[in-house]
């Protein structure tokens, strides 16, 4: 899809450069921004609706991690997928500077530096999901598959039950 009438974010231009099939959803800011607002706005099951999180390990190195928005992340989980003892949830002020994203409008593709990402495994055989297109009223739908083309990604169990 080529998305000429609204601005390109670094997620749809790594998307569009590496052909891979995409469609962007814009939806209303108003009324909040949290994973089960956009869900619902978007009038689809919260188990195809993914947010992105990004932590950061005792030893300082980062990792991205993307959910099911009616879920949350389990850290211990995290921690062990990203062979690391002890993982957290990096301050909010941390997410531009090193993401290039807002909170809200974080994607996984295209971020400033690329992280070693983790997304849950009931994304692996779906058709498609969900997830921010790099900006807050953005979202992307695309095959979770695909997006192995163009970032590192593992499909392991890392939502609490």
């Amino acid at each position: 899809m080529n998305c000429d009438n609204m601005k390109k974010t670094n997620a749809v231009r790594l998307l569009e450069t590496n052909n891979i099939d995409y469609e962007l959803i814009e939806y209303s800011k108003k009324n909040g921004i949290g994973g089960m607002d956009v869900a619902r706005k978007l009038n689809e099951d919260p188990k195809k609706a993914f947010k992105t999180l990004v932590t950061e390990s005792k030893e300082g190195e980062n990792f991205v991690f993307v959910v099911p928005v009616n879920s949350e992340l389990d850290l211990k989980k995290a921690a062990a997928s990203a062979n690391t003892k002890k993982i957290e949830m990096i301050p909010q002020r941390k997410l531009l500077p090193l993401t290039g994203y807002v909170h809200g409008g974080c994607s996984p593709v295209g971020m400033k530096k690329e992280f070693k990402t983790f997304i849950d495994k009931s994304a692996e055989d779906q058709e498609f999901i969900y997830m921010s297109a790099g900006k807050v009223g953005l979202q992307m739908k695309v095959n979770p598959r695909e997006l192995k083309k163009i970032i590192d990604i593992d499909f392991v169990d890392i939502a609490k039950e």
